[in-house]
């Protein structure tokens, strides 16, 4: 953890700028061919639920970002297939080969901001960020002036959406001082509906054709727990007696409820609720449940009804111990309060 921390602080790894550049120079290589051939086959559409949402925050006067690390044809390929060709209509900024972490830990004179002419970036860099519009790499203090412009406001609030620890949630929590909402799919393999399901509430409800990609080939879901390693959430350790002690946090579980405000398995499981509805959020002054949406992990729920156990076993034992230390006469007093 200590490494990973450290790793992150000195800007993260190295990045290769051109790391995804044959999607838009050549069809080498297999994946970028196969998805542009067929998008349907590695991409499903977003809800319509998700669409109005993103539209009523537009609506409600909300600045929306899309930042992602993909270059802008890539981009446009998925966002295109999952969201409409009029997708750019969705989002104020678009911010494409961002490079994250490195857009929220680096300085300006690091990683400027670049326009883009047919999907290919200008080699001279912006020298500050000063309207809407789509860009190329970028960091978080240009992008932090702009929205500040753009809300009227001296510290913008943004709550940022993301499904990794590392490129997402550590460096927009630590850098971006966001409010950030982790995208956790595991959440699904543990009972806690997500997408149609969080509306059902019942697991048939999933589309079958996302169903099907997986059950068709005999294979797992990807949200569906690991028969080898277990629970994504916790880890559970034997004492030399082989006696399994209380489930303890996975360090995937710990960097959750440390770096993230919030966590959801999908943005379609929160998508129909009211855009000022009051969601918890994890605390260190509260249990590790408390930030899960719609509800906490089955692995979480056990964990904590066992501590919960292990309280009343020790408080009870405790009462016994004290009551036998007492006289007879003692126990007898009807006001006696231990």
């Amino acid at each position: 953890m200590q490494e990973f921390v450290a790793t992150l602080k000195n800007g993260g790894m190295q990045f290769d700028a051109n790391l995804f550049q044959e999607f838009k120079t050549d069809d080498t290589g297999t994946y970028f061919p196969s998805v542009k051939q067929d998008p349907g086959r590695y991409l499903q559409p977003c809800s319509d639920s998700v669409k109005a949402w993103l539209r009523s925050m537009k609506s409600a006067g909300k600045v929306l970002l899309l930042i992602t690390s993909s270059h802008s044809d890539y981009c446009r390929l998925v966002c295109e297939h999952i969201l409409g060709k009029d997708f750019e209509e969705l989002f104020d900024v678009i911010i494409t080969n961002a490079l994250k972490p490195g857009f929220f830990s680096l300085v300006p004179q690091q990683r400027p901001f670049r326009t883009l002419v047919n999907d290919v970036e200008e080699s001279e860099g912006l020298p500050s960020l000063d309207k809407p519009g789509w860009y190329s790499q970028g960091n978080w203090p240009h992008l932090h002036e702009l929205l500040k412009s753009m809300t009227g406001k001296a510290e913008p609030k943004v709550v940022y959406f993301g499904d990794s620890m590392r490129s997402d949630m550590f460096p927009a929590s630590r850098f971006g001082k966001w409010e950030t909402v982790m995208i956790v799919e595991e959440l699904e393999g543990e009972g806690v509906p997500g997408g149609s399901q969080a509306k059902s509430r019942d697991v048939r409800a999933e589309p079958v054709e996302k169903r099907g990609k997986f059950e068709d080939q005999g294979m797992k879901a990807p949200s569906a727990a690991s028969e080898q390693w277990g629970s994504y959430f916790t880890d559970v350790c034997r004492s030399g007696g082989g006696v399994e002690d209380a489930p303890k946090l996975t360090w995937c579980s710990h960097s959750i409820h440390t770096f993230s405000t919030m966590a959801i398995p999908s943005v379609e499981s929160i998508a129909d609720l009211p855009l000022d509805y009051k969601f918890p959020r994890f605390s260190p002054d509260k249990p590790c449940t408390t930030g899960y949406y719609p509800r906490p992990p089955d692995s979480l729920l056990k964990r904590e009804g066992q501590i919960a156990r292990t309280r009343n076993d020790v408080w009870t034992q405790t009462w016994i111990a004290t009551l036998e230390t007492l006289s007879p006469e003692t126990r007898k007093m009807p006001r006696c309060r231990l």
